[in-house]
């Protein structure tokens, strides 16, 4: 095990020191504050550079014998972890660690099955489950255990949280996802659809001048790739979508029997355009195999956001997370402590 005490001429206000291991290797040093901060790292697995975001709680420097439970938390298409948005204050106030890793602006949370496109290797789930979590395992005070470990996503990863509890049972034991990609069979179209656009890169042409100014685009995501890169054809003819089904959350709900689930959307005030539209009907297909299964599960539809708080208008919008984590972190709090009795200190990874 790499963990190390700090040194006690540290300087507090620093983020902690990290050590290369699992094949990350970090680039630069870490930025941000001695409980909010961001490293840079790269690996064989995914071509390029990748922020990771880890938050501490407040009194990790206070007690170096204390261990922590850990949130990893999934962020959605467009988006990076050095994104100081992604650091609610529902997560900065928590008692536990939370590690946002990089999951590229359309990575969409899987090792994909065509490695040889413009956008170089993108084994995002082999980058996570065997390299950032252990990682994190070595370099601090986590509480290494299927009890001591939460995942959940916003968007896109909402659909890698599912992902990744569905594939990897015995690393976590709870599972959240607010406003997810939640369902990738035939019955969603339309967010099927929307994986295809971010790996065609369709949406750039609406980008106007930000994209050749170098200023950033939300609909450009990177060198435009085969519809067929990441799980084969995405069309449902003679089951030549088969991999697609096989992802798809919404239809293996019975891989999370035994653990917390907690689901979380609103309606998109009604408006087809507005991507929430379509994550609640997703929503309420997973909802629907839980029922089917006798699983038990939280579910909050929050509608048009009228009662769940003032930045929440229904949409797929941060001011809706935002209260959708205020919602779920003290039950995630409540369910790691009383998981804390039977769960030894530490135990190792397993992939």
């Amino acid at each position: 095990m790499l963990l190390t005490a700090p040194s006690a001429h540290a300087d507090d206000q620093a983020p902690p020191t990290l050590t290369d291991a699992y094949g990350l290797t970090q680039v630069g040093a870490a930025t941000g504050t001695a409980t909010d901060f961001v490293i840079t790292v790269t690996t064989a697995e995914v071509a390029g550079q990748h922020h990771i975001r880890v938050i501490l709680p407040a009194d990790y420097a206070t007690d170096p014998t204390k261990r922590f439970p850990v949130f990893y938390l999934l962020h959605g298409a467009s988006d990076d972890p050095a994104d100081p948005g992604l650091a609610f204050p529902a997560l900065t106030s928590a008692s536990m660690i939370t590690v946002i890793p990089d999951g590229g602006l359309r990575g969409w949370y899987t090792d994909w099955l065509d490695q040889t496109t413009a956008a170089g290797a993108q084994n995002w789930e082999t980058f996570h489950i065997d390299q950032v979590i252990p990682f994190i395992d070595a370099n601090l005070r986590t509480i290494a255990t299927r009890q001591g470990r939460a995942v959940g996503g916003i968007s896109m990863g909402g659909f890698g949280a599912l992902h990744y509890a569905q594939d990897h049972p015995d690393l976590f034991g709870q599972v959240a996802t607010f406003s997810g990609a939640d369902d990738l069979s035939g019955d969603e179209a339309v967010i099927r659809g929307a994986v295809v656009a971010t790996l065609t890169d369709v949406g750039v042409p609406l980008c106007g001048s930000s994209s050749l100014s170098g200023a950033g685009c939300a609909l450009d995501f990177g060198p435009p790739v085969s519809s067929d890169a990441i799980f084969g054809t995405p069309y449902p003819v003679l089951n030549a979508d088969w991999r697609w089904n096989a992802a798809d959350p919404s239809t293996h709900m019975a891989a999370l029997a035994g653990m917390g689930i907690s689901i979380y959307t609103g309606n998109g005030a009604g408006n087809p355009t507005d991507p929430e539209f379509w994550v609640e009907s997703a929503a309420h297909h997973v909802k629907d195999h839980l029922d089917a299964l006798g699983i038990p599960y939280h579910f909050v539809d929050y509608g048009d956001g009228s009662q769940w708080g003032g930045d929440c208008q229904g949409g797929h919008t941060p001011g809706c997370w935002g209260q959708d984590l205020v919602d779920f972190v003290p039950r995630l709090e409540a369910a790691f402590a009383s998981a804390s009795t039977a769960r030894p200190a530490a135990a190792a990874h397993r992939s």
